[in-house]
């Protein structure tokens, strides 16, 4: 048995039939190996159960849940269940397809297996596969789920050989007695290192407070928007992916990090839609952005992350004054995030906790307070740093790496992007009631890294060692293949 993290917990409580906490990924695929591709799939990911804790293992209960659940390694994993085929209608456009992945990311995960499910997307109308994935936040967050990528994925076509795994006894279930026993132990541990952390959490208090980081510059409510609002289980769900190397020429010219340009891109995008839904709100629109808490080379698959928030300065027209008024919020957030990194709990005593969040979190939805109460931040952006090299899927290369992440009451749009192969890869997924239609924020994100490269090449300052003849050939060389799927 391995008990979750208090943080890990809190995705299992706060979750409700319009608020599923998984999250995914996208992937068109070429070049697929011919015949049944499901069913290669299938060997291929059973070959490899063992690589990766989150294909074996599964949640029980404690008695009553009056405390958080164990992991207990599930005696087996049906193959069949876990991995599944999806076929599009016709014509196979990328909008249905990006429709299909919106309903499919609305369902919940079943409880009684290991948290995660394969969909291998058949119908796509130039004759390709895409793949789908999603797994539950509980059981890991965006850095673990890179560790978990490399179990399943390969650096070539020909899938690399791995070790067969070892022989394990059937294990059965915990017991009454071992699972009560290893709630009180966990409680007490959790509330010991509680008690030891709250001296140095005091000081950090004091001292934000003082002012002596940017907590102040930071510690304010968006404005209200059409995202911030209960939720049911509706969602919508749009891709983009934009030239790596284009965004990070803008963040050298500006001596900014590429961060700072995703989200510049991101506020961009957001004005354009509002502009025409509503308005632009005269106060800046904030987001919260993930920010990970893990020690160089920790691959632990479980949730170390905390939020900090930002402003994307929406209320700024120039976008270049707009990128380095966002800088200059960033580099406050991150001020309050050095002072609170060390003392920031990830781990929490559970006695009570599933009754009081899972109530919490249904009365929230229920009541309607996201609604009435001013949002502390209007969105989610994440930005999750992957690999600079194609990778593989029994024999198929993924041509995307698009991730698909989460919304809740009150943040009903989350904007997750991945750098893969020479392109940053961005999942839109919102609240259909927040976002009907996520594409036109999707074509924003390229209407503003069109327009914040303008602004940038007016300046007429070249970047010293940039080949920008050599960036624009990879990037339309990057864009190419995926020319037959467009949403427009």
């Amino acid at each position: 048995m391995k008990p979750l993290s208090g943080l890990d917990s809190l995705f299992l409580h706060l979750e409700t039939p319009a608020t599923p906490m998984h999250v995914g990924a996208v992937h068109l695929l070429d070049h697929p190996p011919r015949g049944d591709f499901l069913a290669r799939v299938r060997r291929h990911v059973a070959g490899r159960l063992h690589l990766s804790p989150v294909f074996t293992r599964q949640l029980a209960n404690m008695p009553l849940d009056f405390a958080n659940p164990v992991w207990v390694r599930a005696d087996e994993v049906d193959i069949e269940r876990h991995i599944v085929r999806v076929t599009l209608p016709q014509p196979g456009s990328l909008a249905q397809l990006e429709a299909a992945i919106a309903r499919l990311h609305a369902q919940p995960l079943d409880r009684s297996r290991p948290l995660w499910r394969f969909h291998v997307i058949e119908g796509l109308h130039d004759g390709g596969l895409a793949f789908y994935t999603k797994v539950h936040h509980a059981t890991l967050d965006g850095a673990s789920g890179v560790a978990l990528a490399q179990a399943l994925l390969d650096l070539a076509p020909k899938p690399r050989k791995v070790q067969a795994a070892a022989r394990r006894r059937r294990t059965g279930d915990p017991g009454l007695v071992a699972l009560v026993g290893t709630a009180l132990r966990v409680t007490g541990t959790q509330t010991a290192h509680l008690v030891r952390q709250l001296p140095a959490m005091a000081r950090v208090a004091i001292r934000l407070l003082r002012g002596s980081t940017g907590f102040s510059r930071n510690l304010t409510f968006g404005p209200r928007t059409p995202f911030n609002r209960v939720i049911d289980s509706g969602r919508s769900f749009a891709t983009a992916s934009l030239p790596l190397a284009e965004v990070r020429r803008i963040a050298q010219a500006h001596e900014v990090t590429l961060n700072d340009v995703v989200l510049a891109l991101v506020s961009g995008a957001l004005r354009s839609y509002l502009a025409t839904h509503g308005g632009i709100p005269a106060k800046a629109l904030v987001t919260a952005m993930p920010v990970s808490l893990r020690e160089a080379g920790n691959i632990e698959a479980t949730t170390l992350a905390t939020m900090t928030l930002a402003s994307l300065a929406t209320d700024i027209a120039d976008p270049l004054e707009r990128l380095q008024a966002i800088n200059a919020s960033t580099r406050a957030a991150k001020e309050v995030t050095r002072a609170l990194k060390g003392v920031i709990p990830t781990d929490f005593p559970s006695m009570g906790l599933p009754w009081l969040l899972s109530a919490a979190a249904a009365l929230y939805g229920r009541t309607s307070l996201a609604d009435r109460i001013p949002p502390i931040a209007n969105l989610v952006i994440s930005n999750v740093p992957g690999p600079d090299f194609p990778l593989y899927l029994a024999g198929a290369r993924l041509r995307t790496y698009w991730p698909v992440s989460i919304v809740e009451h009150g943040l009903g749009l989350n904007v997750t992007l991945q750098s893969y192969a020479g392109s940053l890869d961005f999942g839109i997924i919102a609240a259909r009631v927040c976002l009907p239609d996520a594409r036109p924020l999707a074509r924003g994100l390229q209407q503003a890294l069109t327009e914040l490269g303008a602004a940038t090449d007016a300046l007429g300052a070249p970047v010293p060692g940039y080949d920008n003849a050599r960036a624009r050939s990879a990037s339309a060389a990057r864009r190419r293949p995926a020319s037959k799927h467009s949403s427009k």
